[in-house]
């Protein structure tokens, strides 16, 4: 009678144990990809509102009217890596989310989403506002959140953290472009392409 009491406590504190670590364990595939999924998803439709493309035909007009560096790449390659990078950086934070909870996991996915919202917000301020300026100023946190990223990925899951390293070194790149541009477009920064009213007001 008192070993079956025994071996039912022992039990007990083991399924007690289990509950206690799942609950600092890893998501669930489904939960992680859901997730990750879904801010991707939500990011793209954000930034879809601002795209030069000729249902925005104010943004397009403004954007071709840029003076831009000769070593811009061609815009159909330029707008096609940011959704490259950016998966592979969601790849990353899907991998994160399968590891136990730490300190530097959370710290490395609190920075996955920040940069994945300022690459909307980026565009949103470039485009939507036609501010080259604070587009610089965007493109210039996004390199540090980036980095942030992958330090303190490094420290839970060296692929997910390398997984970030395109995502950075593509927002360099693109944030020395928007400096470049910034300093060529003096005149049109934060102006509709006649150098009139600046871009679209908000009550």
């Amino acid at each position: 009678m008192v070993t079956r009491q025994a071996r039912s406590d022992a039990g007990s504190g083991r399924r007690y144990r289990k509950a206690y670590r799942d609950e600092d364990h890893a998501l669930s595939p489904g939960k992680a990809a859901l997730i990750v999924g879904g801010v991707q998803l939500l990011s793209g439709l954000f930034s879809r509102r601002y795209s030069p493309d000729p249902t925005h035909p104010d943004i397009k007009d403004w954007y071709q009217s840029l003076e831009k560096p000769s070593y811009k790449p061609p815009d159909p390659v330029f707008g096609a890596a940011w959704p490259v990078v950016t998966t592979l950086l969601g790849i990353g934070a899907y991998r994160l989310m399968r590891q136990p909870r730490s300190a530097e996991r959370d710290a490395a996915l609190a920075l996955w989403a920040a940069n994945i919202a300022m690459t909307s917000g980026w565009g949103k301020v470039f485009f939507g506002e036609r501010s080259i300026t604070g587009a610089t100023m965007v493109a210039a946190a996004m390199v540090g959140t980036g980095a942030g990223y992958v330090e303190r990925a490094s420290h839970v899951d060296r692929y997910a953290a390398a997984l970030g390293v395109p995502f950075t070194a593509w927002t360099l790149f693109g944030g020395a472009m928007t400096e470049d541009l910034r300093e060529h477009n003096r005149d049109l920064d934060g102006a509709d392409p006649d150098g009139g009213d600046p871009g679209p007001q908000h009550s």
